[in-house]
Parts: C-alpha cells; sequence; structure tokens
C-alpha cells in the first residue's frame, strides 16, 4: 500500500520552490493582497484495458487554488504552494487546469500499468468457480480548502483519502500554513521562541489528558495513545481564534481504529512561547 507523504517532505519541497467551497475567502488578507479563490473538480472512472465489465479506479479531486490576487506573481506563487501541497511537486509549475488533468493521467497510466499485468496473470491461474479480488478496484479523493486567511497567515488544509487493497484505505489532513508576507511556510520555529518543544510536549500531554478525563500519562498510553509514535510537536497544525490546534493523523501517535487526533492549546497558555504575533491574528504592519 502506498504511503501517505509526510508533512516534513513537503515543506522541505515549498520551501525550495521560492516561492470551503473556496469561491470566497476568509475576512482579513483577501482585502490586503486582493486575494481571491476558485476550485476545479474532477471525477474520473477509468476501468482496466478501458473495458467496463472490468474493475476500475476512481479518482476525485477538488483543487482550491488562488484566481486573482494584488500581483500576477503573487498568485501564481501562492498557486505553486498550493498545487504543489495538493498534487505535488511534478505538477506545481503548470497551471490549476492543466495540473487537475496530468495528475488524472499520471494516476490512470500508474493505475493500469501496476494492475493489468497482474489482472491478466491471475485471469491465468483461477481455478473453475473462483472470482477476481476485489482489491483491482481502487479509489483516491484529493480534496483542498482556505481553512483561513486573516492578518498575515493563509491556512490550507487539504484531505487524502486512498485504497489500494488491503484491509482498509488510508486517509490524511495536512495544514499547510503561509506567511503572506515574505511567502514562505510557517513552521514551529516562527511561532515560538527559545527551547519551546519540552515546553508545548508538555502542554500537550497536559491538555490530552483533560480531553480523555485521565490524570496520567500511563492511563492515556493504556487507551492508546502514543502507541504508534511518541507524542511531541508536530508541524501539522492550524491557528484559529482558540489558539493552535495540533493534528496527529492516523498512526502518528494511536493506531488506525482510533482515527485522527487533535489537540488545542488555547492562545493563553502558550503565550508565554509565542514570538511574531502578527502569525497568530494580529493586524500585518
Amino acid at each position: 500500500m502506498k504511503k501517505v507523504m509526510r508533512y516534513a517532505s513537503i515543506l522541505l519541497l515549498l520551501t525550495a520552490l521560492g516561492l470551503g467551497a473556496c469561491k470566497q475567502a476568509p475576512k482579513g488578507a483577501r482585502e490586503i493582497w486582493a486575494l481571491q479563490f476558485d476550485s476545479l473538480q474532477l471525477n474520473r472512472t477509468e476501468h482496466l484495458f478501458g473495458d467496463t465489465a472490468r474493475p476500475a479506479c476512481n479518482l476525485v479531486l477538488n483543487l482550491c487554488y488562488t484566481s486573482e490576487a494584488k500581483e500576477k506573481q503573487l498568485r501564481d506563487s501562492l498557486n505553486n504552494y498550493l498545487i504543489a501541497f495538493s498534487l505535488g511537486d511534478q505538477f506545481a509549475s503548470l497551471q490549476p487546469q492543466e495540473a487537475i488533468e496530468a495528475y488524472a493521467k499520471s494516476y490512470t497510466h500508474n493505475y493500469r500499468s501496476d494492475l493489468e499485468p497482474m489482472y491478466l496473470k491471475e485471469m491465468e491461474e483461477l481455478a473453475d468457480g473462483q472470482t477476481m479480488g476485489a482489491w483491482y478496484s481502487y479509489y483516491k479523493k484529493v480534496e483542498s480548502h482556505i481553512s483561513r486567511c486573516e492578518g498575515v497567515l493563509l491556512t490550507y488544509r487539504n484531505y487524502y483519502e486512498e485504497y489500494t487493497g488491503g484491509a482498509h484505505g488510508m486517509y490524511a489532513t495536512s495544514f499547510l500554513n503561509i506567511d503572506l508576507r515574505t511567502l514562505t511556510p510557517v513552521t514551529l520555529d516562527d511561532l515560538f521562541i527559545g527551547e519551546y518543544s519540552d515546553e508545548l510536549t508538555r502542554l500537550l500531554w497536559e491538555q490530552l489528558m483533560k480531553d480523555n478525563n485521565v490524570s496520567t500519562q500511563e492511563e492515556l498510553r493504556d487507551l492508546g495513545f502514543a502507541s504508534t509514535g511518541e507524542l511531541t510537536p508536530t508541524e501539522n497544525f492550524y491557528i484559529d481564534d482558540k489558539g493552535i490546534t495540533f493534528y496527529y493523523n492516523v498512526y502518528d501517535i494511536a493506531p488506525y481504529v482510533m482515527g485522527p487526533v487533535t489537540i488545542c492549546l488555547k492562545r493563553d497558555d502558550v503565550a508565554h512561547l509565542i514570538g511574531d504575533a502578527s502569525l497568530w491574528g494580529s493586524d500585518p504592519k
């Protein structure tokens, strides 16, 4: 089964680039940078050997992109980020419509190239009365939206879901935060000052205990938390009026059956660690 691309890899890519429905951005930065957003949809089903009697792959895309900006360079740079984050770096330099078409073409080509030889081989080896495995039917969904666009911060959310055989599919939600002043990804190092990691880890454990009505880390571990990975501050986060929410996808810190885990730390709780306050929603200077 194909693995979900980790956020850290995407962050390195976006740095190298340098650089809801989405038709209406949230208030704030939209006015400052004259940003407008739109979305493109694609829903395509392709069968093995082009035969509707054979298994198929179904691809569903919703790509949110920047349709207007104060400057063309700003629009294009933002779209490089958004397309790369949603579809992959090989599509980043394309226009949005070209990008989703190229992505769909690549996906269906790989599906047929990978599965058609195996399908034919299994057909030859199939005993009388046996049927072909259901795992030949693939499904993939990629859906992106603007989560927040206020002050100097743009937050982009991307949802990924895929089934390529096996007991269950895979899904993940990732967040990209962009400082509109510099057109660079915002990391925890940009938000917090000093040696913040240990303190944030402590706060995350405390909040997770509160959320689950337990009083010790051991009780959380008994519930299944931190069984697939240690609880540490993740770069997969978003900021809203409540504070900062750390988003852990399935398997990050808990088994698949527990689903994703979100931990929200209120702004007051992390106030002593905050560096650049403008990234938290203050008016840009």
